[in-house]
């Protein structure tokens, strides 16, 4: 018998190979190097998703390297409520798309827009 140990992951997200090709383009035409991830108290069911292009991470926000020229900066007031996301970018018809997998959403509305957890 043995025993394993669980230890989470220190990663605040990810990125589907998909996201970081369509970031790179993105970064490169918008002569920024950091994209950065937050969220505001928004919608009907708490928080929203705000997604920026920046030239440095700011104080406090947590830092990974996603791609060769992709970098993501995570605002620490953020951080609870992604931990564990991954990030993709997705086709829908004529319509690029980024989604969020977040598995600590326990709540979504209707449009999308916004999210609680739990």
């Amino acid at each position: 018998m043995s025993v394993e140990t669980f230890v989470p992951s220190k990663t605040v997200v990810t990125l589907t190979d998909t996201a970081i090709t369509h970031f790179t383009k993105k970064l490169a035409s918008a002569d920024k190097s950091w994209i950065r991830l937050s969220t505001k108290v928004s919608g009907c069911t708490g928080y929203a998703y705000l997604l920026d292009f920046a030239d440095a991470p700011q104080e406090g926000d947590e830092t990974l390297v996603a791609g060769d020229s992709v970098n993501v900066a995570v605002s620490k007031d953020a951080a609870d409520l992604v931990r564990g996301t991954e990030i993709d970018y997705v086709t829908e018809g004529v319509n690029g798309i980024i989604k969020y997998n977040n598995p600590n959403v326990v709540d979504e509305c209707g449009c999308g827009e916004s999210f609680n957890i739990g």
